[in-house]
């Protein structure tokens, strides 16, 4: 692992290599994938799917903040977040789109190609995964993004917990019976898998058996625990569970 104005740099899949250069470091060199990671955040859906693919790539850990506002960055993600992934000479920053690209590129067997009989399923479900998170991403922001109690709005957190509820009853439902959310494990449990991740940390899954039980699978996977891993980077979710404010 290399270390550059606070990012974290490891290759996988082959060498570690370091030299001088800004945000990569100049590790284009190591591989022609590089993305860019924080910790627990909706960059874990592209980390875990490399991992899955088992494809050589450069992983650079940033922290939130500054960082992710420095010049070099911001050529590479006019918004300032994560992930970025740098593939093929583009770059690519919507989850959903470098998942797609991904599975295509490799023609892996986590996607589901144009005439697959699951292919529309595929598509639904891989969207589906942020229909689940912007209730999370919500519950994010009113718990832990607003510092003060006073600025936070406890009708917006039961609102939006209930709305996440019913989200994932959604999946429960599709779960009943089957393992993975189609015929075998695909890229599409990665997305919603990371979505009902958060989703935990404010609504309780006990209540969907068929949910646990998937999410307890995933746990299993070592791609998944590789891609939760902080390498000393900060925890979004500091507890394992927010209760709404009384």
């Amino acid at each position: 692992m290399v270390s550059r104005r606070g990012a974290l740099v490891a290759g996988y899949g082959r060498r570690n290599l370091s030299g001088s250069g800004d945000v990569c470091c100049r590790c284009e060199a190591l591989s022609e994938i590089v993305l860019h990671h924080c910790h627990q955040a909706r960059s874990v859906r592209s980390l875990w799917l490399l991992y899955e693919l088992d494809v050589p790539f450069t992983l650079v850990m940033h922290d939130f903040g500054k960082e992710l506002r420095s010049e070099a960055y911001l050529a590479k993600h006019p918004l300032g977040r994560v992930p970025c992934l740098e593939i093929d000479g583009r770059v690519l920053f919507e989850t959903g789109a470098i998942t797609e690209y991904l599975c295509e590129k490799f023609e892996s067997s986590l996607g589901r190609k144009a005439g697959d009989p699951e292919r529309m399923e595929w598509l639904q479900w891989l969207h589906y995964a942020e229909t689940v998170a912007v209730h999370g991403a919500s519950l994010t922001q009113q718990h832990i993004v607003i510092f003060e109690d006073k600025d936070r709005s406890p009708m917006v957190m039961k609102l939006e917990a209930r709305r996440l509820e019913k989200a994932l009853e959604v999946l429960d439902a599709q779960l009943q019976g089957r393992k993975y959310l189609l015929s075998d494990f695909s890229a599409v449990d990665v997305s919603v898998g990371y979505s009902v991740f958060v989703a935990q940390h404010f609504v309780g899954l006990g209540q969907f058996k068929a949910l646990s039980g998937w999410m307890a699978r995933l746990r299993d996977r070592g791609a998944f625990a590789k891609a939760l891993l902080s390498n000393g980077k900060t925890s979004i979710y500091q507890r394992e569970f927010y209760g709404i404010l009384n």
